[in-house]
Formats: structure tokens, sequence, C-alpha cells
């Protein structure tokens, strides 16, 4: 254990500094997505006021809120940016020193992102759930917050982290193949933006739709621990989300190690 933390918390370390030092970069991204809340908001408020009704699909405007908020928090803290890296470091050529350094080269970016990820959540995510239940508090005038719920969260964020990693880190291995990363990178961001709930509640897509997305990789990515923390799910369906979740993090492992040792056979350094 010593010797992993010798290792690796260089890498962790870095991460940290990386987000202090380029620190308008990341109050940048914390001041848009407050922005692109506030605009949910409106658009929402809208559609329920619009609907006549103090629910719209099982969501109170008080929950969606919350579910916005929230939502917009939890990217952050599962927030990956592997495949920019490593896409960014096969066409400079400096992934060449990261493989021939004695450490497995994606716990190295693991590592890495684990330190950003404390930075966001301490700094970030912490400081909007506090803002949330001191919103609920005032809106129902009862405190909403449940501690095992949160733990239940954090729990499931990690999941969702590793999953988000995971999932980042095979598409990172793509440039492997294709050099650039740019183009494709953007159309997968919008492609798992909508399907992990990050845009819309998968509550608000049709049944059918909504049941197959919830056992896809991506829903456990966001969707989830938000549902977890507001406690839309009852002890069973919530003991399956998690368990879905669990699963995707050993598949997707497993996938990226299978890519992996078909992608690092195909490298070809551009740069350096």
């Amino acid at each position: 254990m010593n010797k992993i933390r010798k290792q690796y918390f260089p890498f962790m370390r870095a991460g940290i500094q990386s987000v202090i030092a380029y620190r308008m970069n990341f109050i940048g991204f914390v001041i848009g997505g407050l922005v692109y809340c506030f605009v949910m908001y409106y658009l929402w408020n809208a559609v329920f006021l619009s609907s006549g009704s103090d629910t719209f699909m099982g969501f109170s405007m008080t929950d969606m809120v919350v579910y916005l908020f929230l939502s917009n928090a939890t990217g952050e803290i599962t927030f990956s940016s592997v495949s920019t890296d490593i896409g960014e470091e096969i066409r400079d050529g400096s992934i060449s020193m990261r493989l021939i350094k004695p450490v497995n080269t994606d716990m190295s970016y693991f590592a890495t992102e684990i330190g950003g990820s404390i930075i966001r959540f301490v700094v970030f995510a912490l400081p909007v759930t506090i803002g949330i239940e001191i919103y609920r508090y005032c809106m129902l005038g009862r405190i909403m917050f449940e501690p095992v719920n949160f733990l239940l969260y954090l729990l499931s964020a990690l999941l969702a982290y590793i999953i988000s990693f995971r999932v980042n880190l095979c598409f990172g291995f793509v440039a492997f193949y294709v050099k650039n990363l740019w183009g494709i990178g953007i159309l997968k961001n919008s492609i798992v933006n909508f399907l992990s709930g990050s845009l819309i509640p998968l509550a608000f897509m049709p049944e059918w739709m909504k049941t197959i997305l919830e056992y896809m990789p991506f829903s456990s990515m966001n969707y989830t621990p938000v549902m977890i923390y507001m406690g839309k799910y009852g002890t069973t369906e919530l003991f399956v989300r998690l368990a879905v979740q669990a699963v995707w993090a050993l598949l997707v492992y497993g996938l990226s190690k299978l890519i992996w040792f078909g992608a690092v056979k195909k490298l070809c350094v551009q740069g350096g």
C-alpha cells in the first residue's frame, strides 16, 4: 500500500495543482454551469406554469430545481477529461514519456483526475449541496436532508466517477487509431449528456426508453446518484440501481483493459 501511495500520490498532487494553476478556467466552468442551471430553471418554470399543475411527470418545481443543480454538481465531480488528455499526449508525442514510467498507465491518469475531482467536490459540489438544502428548507418549511441518502449518494457518485473515467478512457484509446478526437469528442459528449440524464431527467422519457436507458452505463454516470440523493428510489430499486452501477464499473474496467492491449500496439507518435 505504501508503495502504491508513493507511486501515484504525485499524480494526484499534480491533478490538484493543475486545477489551482488554471483556476480561471475552473472558475469559468463553475460560472458557466451555474448560468446553465438558472437558464434551465426559467425554462422548466415556464413548463410547470403552462402545465397548470404543481407536478410534472412526478416532479414538483422544487424537485426540478434540486435535480438541475445537483445534476450539474454531480457532473462536475464525475467529470473526466482523460480522453482529451490522451489525445493531446498522442498528438504532441508526450505519451511516450508516460509509457516508459514504471507505473500503470491508466492508474496514473486515474490518480491525476482524482486530484481534480477532490477540488471540484470541496469548492463546488459541497457548497451547491448546502445551497440545495437551504432552498428546500425555505420552500418546504422543514429540513429535507437525509444523511443516509447523502452517504448512498457519495457511494453512487464514486461508482459514477469510475464508470465515467473508464468510458472516457476507452474513448481516449481511440486516439491510437484516429490520432485526433476533437470532432468525435464533441459528438460523444452530446450523446453522453443526453443519455445520462444531464439534460433531461430520464423519468421524463417514454417508459420503454426510460427502462432501457436505466440499464445502460450512461444513466449510472449522473441520473442514478441524483435520484438516490432525492430519495426517488424505494429500497429494492435503490439496491438494484447500485448493483447496476457496480456491474457496469467492472464491465467498463475490463473493456478498457481489452482495448488498451490492442491500442498500444497501434501507437504512432506524431509529435515529439
